[in-house]
């Protein structure tokens, strides 16, 4: 519950999620990477907060976020919860962390709770990654599932291209979100997928679309934290002052 609305405000958790979803009402998620913007986001009323493997571009200034590990992450989730009271804390699987082995999957995840103090995580791809999702869920910990362009296996997509523009690519992109509901994920990111496709997965799922790039049907939207206020300069949002200047999407 946001600070404008009435009555107390509460923690949210994947309960809140499913109910907002069900209830037409828009999941804010944002992410943070450390104490000061956490606190901040938290102050404002966000719905919930990803500590992303992003953190390794816009804060450690990598190229892309394949080097970021699980090492690295978890300070940083650490003072994300410090920062945070009332969203909801999701850590992201970084590469290699999870694709292994099931059993190092489950490891990882649970380093981000119990170490990080996350309360799920979210974990890259497609069906192929659901028995992956359906280990973790099954020892408690609740799994967001992340689909469209994956940037930790962009180089398999071709790079940074919107998805679901073919009917084949929508098709596969509902059938794999409806893999890891079926696997047991709360949720599902769809990033730079087509308006269309979004709409689709978003009507075909019970769980809950957080969107990014993805159009206006999904049931929330993420943002970088360091986009929103101009910080990162190779994919950031404009100020109100000023015309976007990132990269075109083709």
């Amino acid at each position: 519950m946001r600070p404008s609305d009435a009555g107390e405000r509460r923690k949210v958790s994947v309960t809140t999620f499913k109910r907002m979803k069900a209830e037409g009402k828009k999941i804010v998620m944002v992410t943070s990477y450390d104490y000061p913007t956490a606190a901040i986001a938290d102050e404002v009323g966000v719905d919930s907060i990803l500590v992303g493997d992003s953190y390794g571009m816009v804060v450690l200034g990598y190229d892309n976020t394949i080097p970021v590990t699980v090492d690295e992450l978890l300070p940083v989730c650490r003072a994300v919860r410090r920062g945070a009271t009332h969203p909801f804390l999701i850590g992201d699987l970084p590469f290699m962390s999870f694709q292994a082995s099931t059993a190092e999957a489950v490891r990882n995840a649970g380093r981000f709770v119990k170490e990080g103090g996350m309360e799920a995580v979210k974990v890259e791809g497609g069906r192929d990654v659901s028995q992956i999702i359906k280990a973790i869920a099954r020892a408690g910990i609740p799994v967001l599932g992340h689909i469209g362009v994956t940037p930790q296996t962009a180089t398999l997509q071709g790079g940074y291209r919107v998805q679901g523009k073919s009917q084949a690519s929508a098709t596969q992109l509902v059938d794999d979100a409806v893999s890891l509901e079926k696997a047991g994920a709360f949720g599902i990111v769809l990033e730079m997928v087509t308006e269309e496709a979004a709409q689709a997965i978003t009507e075909k799922v019970s769980i809950p679309t957080i969107g990014i790039g993805s159009g206006r049907f999904c049931n929330g939207q993420v943002l970088v934290i360091h986009d929103i206020i101009g910080l990162y300069s190779k994919f950031c949002l404009p100020s109100s002052s000023s015309r976007l200047k990132s990269i075109q999407v083709t």
